[in-house]
């Protein structure tokens, strides 16, 4: 049986990212079909979902129509479980811009993640918890960790997310434990979840399970199953994601 903190540990299906829908056949623009990936994932063992919003075309987005629409079928579909947004600056280079596009919002998501290596990170944070919205606070390197440091905000932070990028498995200790080492310097008590992208998604994973901080795992991170073949959809890296868990 898994101990204590291992049964206990956060499991969040990242369902999309910024990918563009043709990468995967389990992505989609329709926020419905979304929404039942979204229930089979959580229905695998996730415990929250990160989603990112798309528009007609596909894209990313950050308007209200269609984080709305979004937002509203992930409740439906998965009701009780926690949901997450992005308000990466991708979507919305123009801080003002996307201060306002925030500021409109009318279906508010449970959390959503800023990334604090980004201009108007702090502002972003603020309005979002005026809004009774939670941040993730995303930190992907030393530029973010001092800015997060620094932020009126930070102890007001739902969880920090120690987001590894595209890197050989064999750093992923390295960077993730040096990351984590200066978050637990600010903020000991911060929940922190780890996780990587492409080569790193499994080992960060992996290294989570290990330490016992909450991870992620979605067709956003990885498109591969831990042996290498292409995952069909996102409740199979979640149940993947799972049985490493509960091996634990």
């Amino acid at each position: 049986m898994p101990d204590e903190s291992t049964r206990r540990m956060l499991l969040q299906a990242c369902l999309n990212g910024a990918r563009e829908v043709t990468a995967h056949p389990g992505l989609s623009a329709d926020a419905t079909l979304a929404a039942a990936d979204a229930a089979r994932a959580v229905a695998a063992g996730a415990q929250a979902v990160h989603v990112h919003p798309k528009d007609a075309e596909g894209r990313d987005s950050l308007a209200a129509d269609d984080v709305a629409t979004w937002v509203r079928a992930l409740r439906s579909a998965c009701p009780g479980v926690p949901i997450g947004v992005t308000t990466g600056a991708w979507i919305e280079p123009d801080v003002e811009k996307r201060l306002t596009a925030i500021a409109e919002w009318t279906e508010l998501p449970d959390h959503a993640s800023v990334n604090w290596h980004e201009t108007g990170a702090d502002r972003v944070a603020a309005l979002l918890l005026s809004r009774g919205v939670g941040v993730e606070a995303g930190v992907w390197d030393a530029t973010g960790l001092e800015a997060w440091s620094t932020s009126p905000s930070r102890a007001a932070c739902t969880r920090v997310l120690i987001e590894l990028p595209d890197e050989a498995a064999e750093v992923v200790r390295r960077h993730a434990e040096g990351l984590i080492a200066h978050v637990r310097i600010d903020e000991p008590s911060v929940p922190i979840l780890l996780h990587g992208e492409e080569r790193s998604a499994w080992p960060a994973l992996t290294l989570a399970v290990e330490i016992g901080v909450d991870s992620r795992i979605g067709l956003e991170d990885t498109l591969t199953l831990p042996d290498g073949r292409t995952a069909p959809d996102n409740a199979s890296l979640v149940r993947a994601a799972s049985a490493l868990v509960h091996s634990r």
